[in-house]
C-alpha cells in the first residue's frame, strides 16, 4: 500500500501526546459526533470509535468526559464537516477535512495557509480521485498471513495485510473498518495503534530542499489550524 504507516503512526502518537491542541480537536470531534447521535457511546458507534482514536492518542479522560457531557447539554452549537483539496510545491496533493462551526473562517484560513506557504487551493474533486478512501486498523503483531486469513474467514473486505517494523497492518475497504476491528476485537486483540478511515494516495512524490521545506511548513500550518481534523497527502515525510 505505500508507505510505512507503522511509522506515521509512532510519529502522530508522539506528537499527539505533546500536542494540547490535539486534545481540543478530539473534544470537538466527540462532540459533534455525541450531538449527532446517542451520546453513550454503547449505543452510537461513531462516537464510539472517535473515543477509541482519542484514547489511541492518550487523550485524557476528562477531556473525553467533557465533549460528552457538553453534547448532552442545550448547546445548539452546530458543526460542518467540510473537504478542501489543493496542490503543494511541485506535484504534492494535499486533501484537508475540518469539523467548523464557522465555515467562512476556515475556508478562509485554509486558504491563507496554501496561499502563504507555496500552495493553490484546488476545487471539489481536484486531487481526491488521485487517493484512496481506506480503513486502516494497526497493532503491534508479527503475523500478517494468520491474521489475513482469519478476517477473510470472518467475511471481512481485506484488500491487504502487512507486517511493518512489528506491527500489523489492515487495509480494508472503508465500509469494512468497523467489522475488521470488531473481528480482530473477538480474536482478542484491543491495543490498536490507529482504527482510522485515511485517504491513502495511490502515488508518492518526493520533495527536496526548499519545496520539501515549504511542503513541511504547509502541513504544519494546517495541522495547527483549530478546525482541521485530518491532513492527507501524497509526500512521503521523514
Amino acid at each position: 500500500m505505500g508507505r510505512k504507516w507503522a511509522n506515521i503512526v509512532a510519529k502522530k502518537t508522539a506528537k499527539d501526546g505533546a500536542n494540547s491542541r490535539v486534545y481540543a480537536k478530539f473534544g470537538i470531534e466527540i462532540y459533534a459526533a455525541a450531538k449527532s447521535g446517542d451520546p453513550d457511546p454503547h449505543a452510537n458507534q461513531k462516537l464510539k470509535f472517535v473515543i477509541d482514536r482519542a484514547k489511541q492518542a492518550n487523550v485524557p479522560k476528562h477531556i473525553i468526559d467533557r465533549a460528552i457531557d457538553k453534547a448532552k447539554g442545550n448547546n445548539d452549537e452546530q458543526f460542518s464537516e467540510l473537504r478542501y483539496e489543493g496542490f503543494g510545491p511541485n506535484g504534492s496533493m494535499i486533501i484537508v477535512d475540518t469539523l467548523t462551526t464557522n465555515v467562512n473562517r476556515t475556508a478562509a484560513n485554509v486558504r491563507s495557509a496554501f496561499g502563504k506557504n507555496g500552495g493553490n487551493m484546488g476545487v471539489s474533486g481536484a486531487v481526491s480521485y488521485m487517493f484512496d478512501n481506506t480503513g486502516v486498523v494497526s497493532f503491534v503483531g508479527e503475523d500478517a498471513d494468520d491474521i489475513l486469513e482469519y478476517l477473510m474467514e470472518q467475511e471481512v473486505d481485506v484488500r491487504d495485510v502487512q507486517e511493518e517494523d512489528g506491527h500489523i497492518v489492515v487495509y480494508t475497504e472503508p465500509e469494512a473498518l468497523h467489522q475488521a476491528v470488531t473481528a480482530l476485537q473477538a480474536k482478542g486483540i484491543e491495543n490498536f495503534d490507529i482504527t482510522e478511515l485515511e485517504m491513502i494516495a495511490q502515488n508518492d512524490v518526493t520533495l527536496t530542499g526548499e519545496d520539501l521545506e515549504k511542503f513541511e511548513k504547509l502541513i504544519d500550518v494546517l495541522e495547527d489550524d483549530e478546525d482541521v481534523q485530518k491532513v492527507f497527502y501524497n509526500v512521503e515525510l521523514d
